[in-house]
């Protein structure tokens, strides 16, 4: 990744309306995943124009932003750090993720899973 670490999570951050829009973060092997208060209002484009970001997708609740291996650990790191949100589990992360989902994606889930 040639972006700096803080500068892209001070993007993402800024992006997503700064810590008033924002619920959790984590991160995987590759995405930070991150809940925000109204997914809807979130600007993809502009995430994906970010440098340092590979891609941006959203599911079951949360905002996927693409960084990659390399560095998702130290861009986590530093948007936890500029956020004040509390680093969190990922079990935690799907909780809060499935409260943002809407009601049919709820009742949908819910009866693939009776499948």
């Amino acid at each position: 990744m040639t972006a700096d670490y803080t500068k892209c999570a001070r993007e993402i951050y800024e992006v997503l309306g700064g810590k008033g829009s924002l619920v959790s973060a984590d991160h995987c092997a590759t995405r930070l995943r991150i809940v925000t208060t109204d997914i809807g209002s979130a600007d993809m484009e502009r995430l994906e124009q970010i440098d340092g970001v590979k891609g941006v997708f959203s599911s079951n609740g949360q905002i996927h932003v693409i960084i990659g291996t390399d560095a998702v650990a130290g861009v986590y790191d530093e948007f936890i750090n500029i956020s004040g949100l509390p680093k969190v589990s990922g079990e935690r992360q799907q909780e809060a993720g499935s409260k943002e989902s809407s009601a049919w994606k709820r009742v949908v889930k819910a009866i693939g899973d009776v499948w």
